[in-house]
């Protein structure tokens, strides 16, 4: 078991073997979380980058393309829906 002393600033040195051992390198951000009597690090691992097209037909609709416009439209007649039913609950 290592041990690290904080600073006045509240500033430790995670030792060297245990960032090389997690791959942890300068510039790592850490997730810190607080667990009553202890405390855990974890890598922050940003979501990988996406395209558009990475997400096509994740909602599983199989009907002809939509504009931009019609979307849009739909949308919009959805909410207008909704906030009817809500007025009249």
């Amino acid at each position: 078991m290592d041990t690290i002393r904080l600073s006045k600033k509240g500033r430790g040195v995670i030792p060297g073997a245990m960032r090389t051992r997690h791959g942890w390198e300068s510039g790592t951000e850490l997730i810190i979380e607080d667990q009553g009597d202890a405390l855990v690090l974890r890598a922050a691992k940003p979501f990988a980058t996406t395209r558009v097209e990475d997400g096509l037909g994740c909602a599983g609709y199989r009907g002809p393309a939509k504009s931009p416009e019609e979307m849009g439209a739909g949308i919009d007649a959805c909410l207008r829906r909704g906030w009817v039913a809500e007025d009249e609950a």
